[in-house]
């Protein structure tokens, strides 16, 4: 049985994206895993953002939407304290997005829709780190996302596309915001295929067979290279 000596937080905002290949991960490192509700729990509960580790989740929402979704502000706040005090936080699409926004960036729409696998191009930075192991000639991963976000001021770009330049950063050792999927699996993205059916419909060139086919590609490709690049940033923390 494995001890658990640490504690991680989840933040979910829609039931299928969840920790994905990295709940396991946390598992055999020693960590229990608790999942808060963005929408439904308190977020202003002290234990959230106390915990040895915070991962934000994503969502089908945007990070501006404090108006239609009045919890992000709380979230937000959460994050900044967070972030502040150089705690480890890990951000997943709309997490990294909300990430940006609580160091002060500007997230808006990209101009287009990122949906499907496809490789990003990584800095220096970025090879040299935990993301060197998502380089595109060792792997594609999963773009989910309609939004992007500027380079906040004390970040390090670590990986980009040609439509979002921003799509990995961290901030010192403790803070990785990836705009990509880097969590997801086979199975699990089967839950996406129907819960995501209104926007893949509504996207051109997108289907569920051709990102089904793909997944077949990547997914397994991912599930190696995703955990060495989780393993490897969980290990460089400063605790």
């Amino acid at each position: 049985m494995t001890n658990i000596a640490r504690q991680a937080v989840a933040i979910r905002h829609v039931a299928f994206e969840d920790l994905g290949l990295l709940g396991p991960i946390l598992g055999e490192r020693g960590y229990g895993v608790a999942y808060v509700e963005a929408a439904a729990d308190n977020l202003s509960t002290p234990q959230v953002w106390e915990a040895d580790l915070v991962v934000v989740l994503g969502g089908p929402i945007g990070a501006y939407e404090e108006g239609a979704y009045p919890f992000l502000s709380t979230e937000i706040a959460g994050i900044e304290k967070r972030l502040a005090a150089n705690r480890p936080t890990l951000g997943l699409c709309l997490g990294a997005q909300l990430m940006a926004r609580a160091l002060g960036a500007p997230v808006y729409p990209a101009g287009g829709k990122e949906i499907g696998w496809a490789p990003v191009s990584l800095t220096e930075a970025g090879a040299a780190g935990p993301v060197g192991h998502l380089a595109p000639d060792l792997t594609h991963v999963l773009h989910w996302h309609g939004d992007t976000f500027d380079l906040p001021e004390g970040t390090e770009r670590l990986a980009s596309t040609d439509l979002c330049p921003n799509q990995a950063l961290n901030l010192g050792a403790n803070v990785l915001a990836l705009q990509f999927h880097l969590e997801v699996t086979a199975r699990g993205l089967e839950h996406w295929f129907v819960g995501h059916a209104a926007e893949i419909a509504a996207t051109p060139g997108i289907d569920v067979p051709s990102l089904r086919r793909d997944t077949e590609t990547w997914a397994p490709i991912v599930a190696r290279q995703g955990r060495t690049c989780f393993e490897n940033w969980l290990s460089a923390l400063e605790t």
